[in-house]
């Protein structure tokens, strides 16, 4: 048998290498073939393929105002995209869709002696399906591995999905240059439109960038893209998809001339900041840019424009007055100057004179006043120019806007409105430990005695304030004090009720910020953030009920699973009676007090002015009964121009009273409802005791049933 064999393979050498070969081939085949398929993904990971989506942020009316997004891409079903963009991307890219079992072997063919024949791999020749393939799992390489890997996979998705399923995908997933994926991203990207809304034209263009986003671009390149662009449509016009009449107009369309605004320069970034820094650290990153959340907010875009639109224009106005005060001559349209940079050397002299251009910066936020939603915020100027939120980052001192927690401290000690308060002058000495007021009994003469002993003294610190204009009217109402917003009875009143009942007021209301026990505490010398101060005044207006601000309704998943929906929560804080009575007053501010400019509103608001030493921070505060807004202007650098221009508060309620203006003009002109428990009395505004009948100038003044004045 041995020499049988031996015969064999001496005597057919040829007929053993051949069976060798054969034998080697098939295991190298094998081997291959081995490769090629383990480097695929199952293909049934197509049917949970979620490619990365884009966040969608709404207002509180369902319009689209932001996206988060790594990649611009939004999924949409093939009935919602308009049949000309179906059409034009099968007759530019795949003629034969609809025949082939997701491979072209033409035009492999062709595509092979192209490259053959120039000696570059350049020809694709893939389908809808390769190219889908490629796009979910394979790279962009061009390799021959790559290629039978990507036809390959191609026949496997063509075996298990519908040619209407693998359109769907396609049309969702191609990259259309600019950061977008899939046509309805492309089509917001280029034309600012929804997908639906898209011409004919316009389909063609955005098939026509498939090849080359970047060469196609209309805003890069637009003789380019329109010749790209007329080419889809003759093809289109070829295949039978469109007719004459239609490729004459669709030729016709102008492109594109811009890109949409920035998304810094559009209304409502600071917002946006806002909630993303609400929102990444508790979904993640991934999860926020990625996953296609929905997150419907409580601001309203349209109120959110026109405040931020006022605002600057305000600002910039009230900068040139600043400039020409100070001898500047500016360009009355140069709204990018810039304040003095701190940290250059004050001896140096600048070569540009807008160098010295003092710039005043300013905050706004509107509140609902009984849930808390946020509908307005504004943190500067301009996003795009500074990125630090002076409406929640900015601690500024409030200046008399901080004066209703005094006077509520003293409604609660049972202080009426009609009390009479002292408005005297008064020192204060501090012994090392504790502040003290001199007795109240002392005269100008002896006061003014006492005060130069103790400004003698190193060990003992004084502190002498002073009203607005230096001018003191002796005893007068509550009421009054807080329309003419009186420094020395706002002292003389934390004196009497102690700094300590004041800051419990500030903290029930809203306050979190440290707050010293000083008697300076009542003129607002401690520094306090916008958003909370509005959310604590507010808990005035609310009959004492104190509402955090929120920002954000609820959070969908891509499938529309609610993730988050705000709660509200109501804590009482304050009776209802002793907060009418502050409100009441506070109408008053605005009514015949430091914020008058706002009585040409025709309406009830109740408001606080603020202005602090130097007239660095000029604030107002103000709320109707449904609606409360706060607006602070200064300057970044805490610095002083009042020997340009000198604003106050009642500056800061002009700009305030313009913005409110245009957003309660669809609101209900109510007043503040009466709460059970108050009565009202006419008394003599001078006295504070009732007033007599032939009185011309009585006032209707409210009081917690029983309080009233029970004598003429």
């Amino acid at each position: 048998m041995g020499r049988f064999i031996r015969k064999i393979l001496f005597s057919k050498p040829v007929l053993f290498l051949g069976l060798a070969g054969v034998t080697l081939f098939i295991l190298l085949a094998a081997a291959f073939m081995r490769y090629i398929f383990s480097g695929l993904p199952p293909v049934y990971e197509m049917e949970e393929y979620t490619p990365s989506l884009t966040t969608k942020v709404y207002d509180r009316n369902n319009q689209l105002i932001h996206e988060f997004s790594i990649e611009k891409r939004t999924m949409v079903p093939l009935e919602d995209i308009p049949v000309d963009l179906q059409n034009a991307v099968v007759a530019m890219e795949d003629r034969d869709f609809f025949k082939h079992a997701g491979f072209s072997l033409r035009g492999i063919v062709r595509a092979l002696l192209h490259d053959l024949a120039t000696g570059r791999a350049k020809q694709g020749a893939s389908t809808l399906t390769q190219q889908l393939s490629r796009g979910v799992f394979l790279t962009q390489e061009k390799k021959f591995i790559r290629k039978i890997r990507e036809i390959i996979l191609a026949i496997q998705i063509e075996h298990r999905f519908s040619k209407p399923e693998i359109l769907q995908l396609y049309l969702n997933e191609i990259y259309l240059g600019s950061g977008a994926y899939g046509v309805k991203a492309a089509a917001k990207k280029y034309f600012d439109k929804d997908l639906e809304q898209i011409t004919t034209g316009e389909a063609a263009l955005l098939v026509g960038l498939i090849p080359a986003p970047g060469r196609y671009n209309p805003f890069a390149n637009p003789d380019i893209s329109r010749q790209r662009r007329n080419l889809v449509l003759d093809v289109m016009h070829e295949q039978g998809y469109i007719s004459d009449e239609e490729l004459k107009q669709a030729k016709q369309e102008a492109l594109p001339i811009k890109p949409p605004a920035p998304t810094e320069s559009k209304p409502g970034q600071y917002f946006i900041e806002y909630i993303r820094r609400i929102l990444e650290p508790k979904y993640g990153m991934e999860v926020l840019w990625k996953a296609g959340l929905n997150i419907y907010t409580t601001l309203d875009i349209k109120q959110q424009e026109l405040a931020e639109k006022i605002m600057n224009q305000k600002l910039q106005e009230y900068d040139e007055q600043v400039a020409k005060g100070l001898g500047i001559e500016i360009d009355p349209n140069d709204s990018e100057a810039d304040a003095p940079n701190p940290n250059e050397d004050e001896e140096e002299t600048p070569a540009d004179p807008k160098a010295e251009y003092p710039r005043l910066q300013g905050a706004f936020m509107v509140r609902d006043v009984k849930t808390g939603a946020v509908r307005v915020l504004v943190g500067g100027r301009g996003f795009d120019e500074s990125k630090f939120n002076r409406a929640t980052q900015a601690k500024r001192q409030p200046g008399s806007s901080f004066k209703p927690y005094v006077w509520m401290a003293a409604l609660e000690k049972g202080y009426t409105p009609a009390t009479l308060v002292k408005d005297l002058p008064t020192m204060f000495y501090y012994d090392g430990r504790n502040w003290h007021a001199f007795d109240e009994n002392a005269d100008l003469y002896s006061l003014d005695l006492a005060k130069q002993n103790f400004i003698a003294a190193k060990d003992f610190n004084v502190w002498v304030p002073q009203n607005y204009g230096g001018r003191s009217d002796g005893w007068i109402t509550l009421r009054r004090a807080l329309e003419k917003s009186k420094n020395l009875v706002a002292v003389n009143l934390i004196d009497a009720v102690s700094p300590a009942a004041v800051i419990r007021v500030a903290r029930r209301a809203g306050i979190t910020t440290n707050l010293p026990r000083v008697p300076a505490l009542a003129l607002g010398v401690s520094v306090v953030e916008l958003d909370e101060h509005l959310a604590a005044l507010t808990t005035f207006a609310n009959g004492g009920i104190h509402t955090d601000n929120y920002y954000i309704d609820r959070v969908e998943d891509a499938n529309g699973r609610i993730l988050e929906q705000h709660i509200p929560i109501e804590t009482a804080q304050f009776t209802p009676q002793n907060s009418y009575l502050l409100i009441n007053m506070m109408k008053g501010v605005t009514q015949r007090g430091s914020g008058a400019t706002v009585n040409r509103l025709g309406r009830n608001i109740a408001g606080k002015t603020g202005t602090t030493q130097s007239h660095r921070d000029m604030w107002f505060v103000g709320m109707s009964p449904y609606t409360a807004a706060a607006a602070w202007m200064g300057y970044d650098d805490d610095t002083s121009h009042e020997n340009g221009a000198r604003f106050t508060g009642s500056t800061t309620a002009r700009w305030w009273t313009d913005i409110m203006e245009q957003i309660l003009k669809d609101e209900p002109n109510d007043d503040f409802a009466v709460p059970e428990g108050i009565s009202f009395a006419y008394i003599n505004p001078t006295t504070g005791k009732l007033a007599m009948p032939t009185d011309r100038n009585k006032f209707l003044e409210a009081f917690i049933s029983g309080t009233e004045p029970q004598s003429f």
